[in-house]
């Protein structure tokens, strides 16, 4: 008898047991197939939180059948944030608000490659590659050959009357056009270290020799002097005598036999034509313009931006150590420290509108945007560059200052609840909030959050830029985040968007960063391409156009588009070691350029760089913080679907 019921015990074992895996089968297709498996099985429904499964842990559950996150009326972001906790590279940091580790398993990745977004980014193909490097080489030959057909010598191209564009002489009110352009041939200069990446030698030789023969600054031109001269041209002019003269020539041969240094002294007198801005401030911060003929406008404004006063050290240090003259960097160094000078003592944080002879604040927002974007960005790049030890401490407190004020949403990317981690507009003297919108110029940041290695952050942020590109085919001048619409409607052409997306894929490997490249390359061919070029949208929305193409279409967002599908390019292969100036011409980080001539322009005792210290940043290619993003998201979505899922759906997507 006892033999009978042997077998029925060990039935009703085998039973158990595969109940026990058709249950966990069934939770883990739960968490990881997610949208895709309902669409198969409708009538199967799991519920769980973005902390956990309720199931498994038997806490309290969401509405029976919910794929989202539980999202609030109103974005979290108008919250005050808690104070940040300082952990190295994220060690030890549990899951915000469950007091228990994050589980940060290869199956917490991997799975979720296995829904929607999983197959629709998680793989791309080498032809499609290949194809997509084709489209950005034709898209920038395009606009390339037009304006040197339809507008040279002219600055600029009119891409619809197929005609040139200058500075507007009749309205000289107009900042919008005379702050960019002053009769230089301004494309022609900004496109010339492009045509080197592409490898076309011929032509930049080409170009060179067209700008040393045909532009002179000896004009009657009042404009801005960050925009048009510092960035875009001092930049290219730099970058193009630095390729030329590189003893490694990593593009190929670009020398030509009667170069003489021209795009150095060219370099050198429009830099002189600008000191006059720099003289007569109290402040030692410069005016905002400054006419290449006469010095500044008697009837100039004295009011300047952040980002227009404090960006020049980039361009002016590069300069001065090149001809071993201090004058360059030392008044745009002096320009920096007035600025920094100035930041609140109870935020550490700067204003974006500067009075430049009292030191007055007149606009007391701070953000990341347009007014303030490159001056972070120069503060890290000057240190990469020069090696200036105090220039990396300015830039750790600010990036202090920008994580404790300006930061909002959940403290992990890709853990725990709540809103995507995004920076606001804040009062710099509170840290309140100011408005609700963002600007496309802030789509530079995850770029330059790769650059000292906080990779996770900016992995979210640009999440949050390419949804907002998504919904339109654009990303609109303002977008306001509470009201899930743009405040700004027009869209220029703009790359920081591109920027980021490069310099993440650099940082990854993550073929998410080619599609988001792929479908910004169909966006603009769809809704920006007319006869002569590539047009500004108008209208984000209804997709009217405005006639003009800037420069920096070509000069930058070609460029990265280029170089994101390009891998075999000399940039990245050979070796040497660039970076981009925010305009995105090629800069050398050479040994050379950390030389100088002189003495240290502002000894360290008289330095006011004195507060409490963040933790240290350190650059990309020495720092631990690139290990924060594990192997295994290599082979998966960057970021978690259902936190992607989340930013389309607070972006209006869903």
């Amino acid at each position: 008898a006892k033999m009978q019921w042997r077998p029925i015990v060990v039935g009703l074992l085998l039973l158990r047991v595969a109940l026990n895996c058709a249950l966990w089968l069934l939770l883990l297709l739960g968490l990881g197939l997610s949208l895709g498996f309902y669409q198969h099985f409708p009538g199967l429904t799991f519920t769980f939180n973005l902390r956990k499964v309720d199931f498994f842990h038997g806490q309290q559950q969401q509405q029976p059948g919910s794929l989202q996150p539980q999202l609030p009326r109103s974005p979290a972001w108008l919250d005050r944030p808690p104070p940040r906790r300082d952990q190295p590279d994220g060690a030890g940091q549990g899951c915000p608000g469950t007091g228990s580790a994050c589980r940060n398993s290869s199956w917490d990745y991997v799975a979720g490659s296995w829904d929607e977004y999983g197959k629709k980014y998680g793989s791309f193909p080498p032809g499609l590659r290949r194809q997509m490097r084709e489209m950005a080489r034709e898209m920038f030959y395009f606009g390339y050959e037009n304006y040197m057909k339809h507008a040279f010598p002219e600055d600029e191209l009119n891409p619809i009357d197929c005609m040139g564009r200058g500075p507007d002489v009749l309205n000289p009110s107009n900042i919008n056009i005379n702050d960019v352009l002053g009769n230089y041939s301004l494309t022609l200069i900004d496109a010339m270290d492009t045509l080197a990446v592409m490898g076309n030698i011929s032509e930049f030789q080409r170009a060179v020799k067209l700008v040393i023969d045909t532009v002179s600054f000896d004009k009657d031109s009042t404009v801005q002097v960050f925009e048009a001269t510092i960035s875009r041209i001092l930049g290219s002019l730099l970058s193009a005598h630095v390729i030329l003269t590189d003893p490694k020539q990593p593009f190929g041969d670009v020398t030509f036999k009667d170069y003489d240094n021209e795009l150095l002294h060219m370099a050198h007198d429009l830099a002189v034509r600008l000191l006059p801005a720099f003289e007569n401030t109290k402040t030692g911060i410069p005016y905002p313009r400054v006419n290449l003929k006469k010095g500044v406008p008697l009837d100039g404004t004295n009011e300047t931006c952040t980002a227009g006063a404090g960006s020049l050290l980039v361009e002016f240090g590069i300069l001065s150590r090149l001809i071993g003259d201090s004058t360059f960097e030392w008044v745009a160094r002096r320009a920096v420290k007035a600025l920094w000078n100035l930041r609140s003592n109870e935020t550490g944080l700067l204003g974006n509108v500067v009075n430049i002879h009292t030191g007055q604040w007149v606009g007391k927002q701070s953000g990341l945007g347009a007014g303030m974007d490159s001056f972070y960005e120069y503060l890290l790049k000057s240190y990469i560059l020069f090696g200036e030890k105090e220039d990396l401490e300015m830039f750790n407190a600010a990036y202090g200052s920008i994580q404790n004020y300006l930061r909002r949403g959940r403290e992990a990317c890709n853990e725990g609840e709540g809103d995507p981690p995004l920076y606001v507009n804040v009062n710099m003297f509170s840290g309140q909030i100011m408005n609700t919108w963002i600007d496309s110029l802030q789509a530079f940041f995850p770029g330059l959050q790769v650059l000292i290695g906080d990779v996770e952050d900016a992995i979210c942020l640009h999440a949050f830029y390419y949804a907002i590109w998504k919904r339109f085919g654009a990303l609109p001048e303002r977008y306001n985040w509470q009201l899930q619409a743009p405040d700004v409607l027009f869209y220029p052409l703009r790359p920081e968007l591109v920027e980021s997306t490069y310099l993440l894929y650099q940082a990854t490997k993550n073929p998410f960063y080619l599609h988001v490249g792929m479908d910004i390359i169909q966006s603009l061919e769809k809704y920006t391409k007319v006869r002569c070029g590539y047009a500004t949208l108008h209208h984000v929305v209804e997709k009217s156009k405005e006639d003009r193409m800037e420069s920096f279409f070509l000069s930058e967002t070609c460029k990265y588009l280029y170089l994101l599908f390009d891998e075999d390019n000399p940039l990245h292969k050979s070796g040497n070691k660039y970076i981009f100036t925010t305009e995105g011409h090629l800069v050398p980080v050479d040994k050379h350029l950390r030389e100088k001539l002189w003495q240290d322009l502002f000894p360290r005792e008289e330095e006011s760089v004195e507060e409490p210290k963040p933790p240290e940043l350190r650059l990309n290619n020495s720092s631990t913080n690139c290990n924060r993003v594990p192997d295994e998201r290599r082979y998966a979505l960057p970021l978690k679907s259902i936190y992607m899922r989340q930013i389309d759906q607070m972006v209006g997507l869903l």
